[in-house]
């Protein structure tokens, strides 16, 4: 009788995702949970950066504009984001605390306003933007990346304590 037991669905354990898929669904997450922000502090005038600064460089005509528009654009932002995520997790996944993430944040917001800030014809350039549009969208990248960094840090430190305390008793059973 306790071997049928062991047999039953419903005595199964599910097989956990793996810790990329887990950094990619927190990057998507995340991309989108930090655009609707940026785009609420958007609408109260905290920032004049909207999500759909997105799709100005490759959407042509004015349906960009309209709530479709926005709608396409947190969802871009983020599909953009499981790439931050998946950079997050290649080099920093095992740092345990929320630093990495707010560093990481950080380098964001100065690889965006700086590096890309060509590419989007409505952002101004960093030193004539003014005040509140930096501070809230440095705060929101900074949200972003303590997000990403701890959710994908806490991830892989769980994934890791259960391989180990799978390993002891494995090596328990052996003894």
């Amino acid at each position: 009788m306790p071997e049928e037991s062991g047999r039953l669905e419903q005595n199964k354990r599910e097989k956990p995702m793996s810790a990329l898929m887990l950094a990619m669904i927190t990057g998507f997450c995340g991309g989108i949970l930090w655009s609707g922000i940026g785009y609420l502090a958007y609408l109260f005038h905290f920032t004049s950066i909207s999500p759909l600064v997105i799709l100005e460089p490759w959407a042509i005509g004015n349906w960009k504009y309209t709530w479709l528009g926005m709608v396409i654009s947190i969802i871009a932002i983020g599909i953009v984001s499981i790439g931050a995520a998946l950079v997050y997790y290649a080099f920093m996944r095992k740092m345990k605390n929320i630093w990495p993430g707010i560093a990481y944040g950080i380098v964001l917001f100065f690889l965006v306003f700086f590096v890309l800030n060509p590419i989007f014809p409505s952002i101004k350039p960093f030193t004539e933007m003014d005040l509140d549009t930096l501070i809230t969208c440095g705060c929101l990248y900074i949200l972003f990346g303590l997000f990403v960094g701890y959710s994908i840090s806490y991830e892989e430190n769980e994934l890791s304590h259960e391989y180990e305390k799978a390993s002891d008793e494995e090596q328990e059973q052996h003894s």
